[in-house]
């Protein structure tokens, strides 16, 4: 898929690099969901630790620092425990116009498949640590709300979430990604869904974007998608684009008709995809892929 001569950087996985590994050598137990942002002094990388049901599930959101994209040092850990939460998936880490840190928190309601967004906000990354949550995406009775994909530009600030129906426990597992603008990132409007799942095809069951990458008037878009609810978390990674509205908002993406990518081994999970541009024209790309053990590791590779 292309925009112009552009195209979406995706992981080739023979020259990828493990950033940081698993809590336990078992499925269910994961490094990734990771969000990098690239600041004068090198890359902050913010990702999701897990352990297997019944063991703990997300018990942290981790944001580290590397000046060469793949020796990273942790800088800030969260835990569910701040939340009250049963557990914590992919956080969204970015910076304010005016130079103060943002994380975006994916927390889980105990005892419901409910999801909220909340935020943590300080003058450093350390800061994090100690800052108070705010809500900005509660979801309600009918919808969870997580894994966002936060963007800043001269129109304001663009976001990118997975929302999951709770009609259902069975179904609850199915995703679409809903898109939102807000003045300031923190008071957000919906603008209804931009991604969803198309039937017969590998991501029919859901869809979640993980990367938006600008390039002029449109956006290069990574996702996850999976076929069936057999395949939650193990979603494999496709591409989309979509173009910029008039008013600065961006509009329905358009899913790429190819194959997805994934991981060489079973059951081939390659989701979370983040891409940052670094320099020369190359761009970085982070990702949580499986293991041949089944547990999930963070990956990156430069292309």
């Amino acid at each position: 898929m292309s925009i112009g001569t552009q195209t979406l950087p995706l992981p080739r996985w023979d020259d990828a690099v493990v950033v940081v590994e698993p809590p336990g050598t078992e499925p269910g137990a994961w490094a990734g969901a990771p969000s990098a942002f690239v600041a004068d002094d090198g890359i902050y990388l913010a990702y999701r630790l897990r352990r297997p049901i019944g063991a703990g599930r997300g018990f942290s959101n981790v944001v580290a620092h590397s000046t060469d994209g793949v020796t990273f040092t942790v800088v800030a850990e969260i835990t569910k425990d701040r939340f009250g939460a049963e557990s914590l998936e992919r956080p969204a880490i970015t910076r304010t116009p005016d130079g103060r840190w943002r994380l975006y928190v994916s927390a889980a309601t105990p005892g419901t498949k409910h999801w909220r967004v909340d935020v943590l906000e300080a003058a450093t990354v350390a800061g994090l640590a100690d800052a108070a949550p705010r809500t900005v995406l509660a979801g309600d009775d009918t919808v969870g709300v997580k894994d966002p994909v936060v963007l800043h530009d001269d129109a304001g600030w663009h976001l990118w979430a997975s929302v999951h129906p709770l009609e259902s426990w069975d179904d609850a597992d199915r995703m679409t990604t809903w898109y939102a603008t807000s003045p300031d990132g923190l008071g957000w409007t919906w603008r209804g869904t931009v991604l969803a799942g198309r039937p017969g095809e590998w991501d029919a069951r859901g869809v979640r974007v993980s990367s938006v990458l600008p390039v002029g008037d449109e956006i290069l878009v990574g996702y996850d998608g999976r076929a069936s609810a057999a395949e939650n978390w193990e979603e494999r990674t496709g591409q989309a684009r979509g173009a910029k509205l008039p008013d600065g908002s961006y509009g329905e993406l358009t899913a790429d008709g190819g194959a997805p990518l994934g991981s060489p081994h079973p059951p081939y999970g390659l989701r979370y995809l983040s891409v940052v541009e670094a320099g020369d024209g190359r761009h970085r790309v982070y990702y949580e892929a499986t293991r041949a053990d089944g547990a999930h590791d963070l990956r990156t590779e430069l292309l």
